[in-house]
């Protein structure tokens, strides 16, 4: 089998995909726009060969790397690389070279743009905030007529929480109106509520042969425009009413061998015309595995090997070496801001939690802001524990805890 997998070397830790398919005897081809010299020992490891381009954005010279690929080593059998950015590249190589795995480019539509989403959400029968495509400031204050302030604007085809806006008042809207960019951009009612995902990886006949999810206590717009603080942690989605949910949305968007990273938001209170506080509303879909650090909290929240079983879902079709996963613990990511100053000191983490820590990093600045400034992974038995963690990590220096900087 060959796999071409576009950029393994960001963020650092993807090699991972590449390593587990490289075990099980997969020819992987790497193309990336780092140098070799510059990629890390593992990242190397795991590729069979690599192709630099000084950058993926032209895509003749991506579509020539590819050629070059199968001219060597035959035809291709998955091209992938994890990676929101590069989504739209992979389908179009599909395309031009006839691969069937994966979404191709006149497929991705349904799954990049966000007013699209709502369809296949529609199709499995899960309520989404109403919504209206920006067009003029007429059209856009009639929408709030019906929904009221404040309402959301962000791209239509966008990644996350990136170029999004809380409206709040009519000269608001109309300064957006007269300066947003020109591009699509989508209007949505305000959810008020907090964002739960489910998370994980198909077989060809969209059938789960792995899942959990996270629970974001902060949302990821609400940490981009807030403090910078974050607490998510993965819950056991095995006793949550989200699972058989969000296994209808998998069915809906017919989604075969992929990871796949759904978001919806769970209404913290009742709001007319959306739904009952504790209800499940969409929000968005992606056709690739979490980012940060969510596969290394799936992995201890298991016990498994995320990324092995996501490989052997490429090349025997089901999950072999996890069959039988069950949930172990909580595990949740703390995310400390440049703006705050807090209490304890890292050392005073350290020294409290011990092994209850299972990764401290201080993420690059490329990708921090969704991400925090000072990041800690903990363990914990239970949510009570877990929340005890979050207030002495995320204790302000004035004494103040770290809701109220949100």
């Amino acid at each position: 089998m060959n796999v071409i997998f576009i950029s393994p070397q960001f963020p650092q830790h993807f090699y991972n995909f590449c390593d587990r398919l490289k075990r099980l005897g997969v020819n992987v081809l790497g193309i990336g726009d780092c140098p070799y010299d510059g990629l890390t020992d593992e990242c190397r490891a795991s590729l069979a060969e690599y192709y630099y381009l000084p950058s993926l954005e032209r895509y003749e010279d991506v579509y020539r790397a590819c050629t070059f690929y199968i001219f060597k080593y035959g035809r291709v059998d998955y091209i992938e690389s994890q990676n929101e950015y590069w989504l739209e590249l992979e389908a179009r190589l599909r395309t031009d070279f006839n691969i069937r795995s994966g979404f191709r480019a006149e497929e991705l539509d349904a799954v990049k743009l966000k007013s699209r989403m709502k369809e296949g959400y529609k199709k499995a029968g899960v309520k989404t905030a109403r919504y209206r495509l920006v067009d003029s400031l007429e059209g856009c204050r009639d929408f709030v007529a019906v929904v009221g302030y404040l309402v959301i604007v962000k791209p239509d085809n966008g990644v996350g929480a990136a170029n999004t806006w809380k409206l709040t008042s009519d000269e608001e809207l109309k300064y957006f109106i007269e300066t947003k960019p020109d591009v699509s951009y989508i209007m949505e009612e305000f959810v008020p509520g907090h964002v739960e995902t489910f998370d994980g990886i198909t077989d060809s006949r969209s059938e789960v042969l792995f899942c959990t999810g996270q629970v974001m206590a902060v949302t990821p717009m609400d940490m981009l425009l807030g403090s910078g603080e974050n607490v998510s942690y993965t819950q056991n989605m095995q006793a949550s009413d989200l699972c058989g949910i969000g296994k209808r949305v998998v069915k809906a968007f017919n989604i075969r061998n992929r990871f796949f990273h759904f978001e919806f938001f769970r209404l913290d209170e009742s709001k007319n015309g959306l739904g009952k506080k504790g209800e499940i509303i969409g929000l968005e879909v992606n056709m690739r595995a979490p980012g940060g650090y969510i596969p290394d909290k799936m992995n201890f929240a298991y016990n498994v090997d995320v990324y092995q079983i996501w490989a052997e879902s490429l090349i025997y079709d089901e999950n072999r070496s996890f069959p039988d996963y069950q949930f172990r613990s909580y595990v949740t990511h703390f995310a400390q801001s440049d703006r705050m100053d807090y209490l304890h000191t890292p050392h005073e983490v350290r020294a409290r939690y011990g092994d209850k820590i299972l990764l401290e990093k201080i993420p690059p600045s490329s990708i921090a802001g969704g991400m925090g400034n000072h990041i800690y992974l903990l363990r914990a038995d239970s949510t009570d524990e877990l929340w005890e963690q979050a207030d002495y990590i995320l204790r302000h220096a004035d004494g103040k805890g770290w809701r109220e900087g949100v």
